[in-house]
């Protein structure tokens, strides 16, 4: 027996918070009867999701993808031009660990290991993010300490975490990051008076996009997967 989101996360469904989201809005049923939360199921449990079945998955894929400019990090969206789960098209139904805008590119995590969603996703973890900036004027030494130091996001009422920077270029910055609030590099730019002209995110915890092509995506396997699931306590 176990909890019903983390038996609808082991399906690759979402993630375990997700899930809890799903059985309060009324759209999870288990053996016909609309599901509460906190329930126990089982294997032998009949558990639908939008009135379709699942089921945990026996074999774990984890993708990594280099998602385009344009790529909408949504599973359904009839106003997106393009859906990350169009733009991948894997045969197995897959799910992603942390979003990039619309306008972003670079790295994503794509899984249908909902355990593993659910580890990379919990900010207490501090896991970190990297990512290549260009902006649209001159980088200067405050803007690089200022930033590092943290920012409040007054539309967000949060104040980011410190975080690394390094200049790279006149109008290019690295940035390592330990949380992911919505459009935080953007933000955190814009607060300064800096229009960001291109973000590509470069690595995700231990895996890095080095030379994957936009578009493409590339199975993780031996050390490089072990690792991932090393830094998030399940190995």
């Amino acid at each position: 027996m176990m909890r019903l989101n983390k038996y609808i996360a082991s399906c690759g469904f979402c993630s375990r918070r997700e899930a809890d989201q799903l059985i309060e809005g009324g759209r999870v049923c288990v053996n016909g009867q609309t599901a509460i939360s906190g329930m126990q199921v089982s294997d032998a449990d009949l558990v639908e999701v939008d009135k379709k079945f699942v089921k945990p998955m026996s074999e774990k894929v984890v993708l990594a993808y280099n998602k385009p400019v344009g790529v909408t990090c949504t599973e359904k969206d009839k106003h997106a031009e393009k859906t990350i789960v169009e733009a991948v098209n894997y045969p197995v139904r897959l799910t992603y660990a942390g979003r990039l805008d619309k306008e972003s590119e670079g790295l994503m995590i794509m899984t249908n290991d909902g355990e593993l969603i659910q580890r990379m996703m919990k900010g207490a973890n501090r896991h970190e993010k990297e990512y290549v900036v260009k902006v649209d004027r001159e980088i200067t030494h405050s803007f690089l300490e200022r930033m590092s130091n943290g920012v409040y996001l007054k539309e967000l009422d949060e104040t980011t975490r410190p975080c690394s920077l390094e200049k790279l270029g006149k109008y290019t910055f690295q940035i390592v990051l330990t949380q992911g609030l919505n459009r935080q590099i953007r933000r955190m730019c814009a607060y300064f008076g800096y229009e960001i002209k291109r973000l590509v995110r470069i690595r995700i915890m231990n895996v890095e996009l080095k030379d994957l092509k936009t578009g493409e995506y590339r199975v993780l396997e031996g050390e490089e997967l072990f690792n991932l699931y090393r830094l998030c306590g399940m190995k």
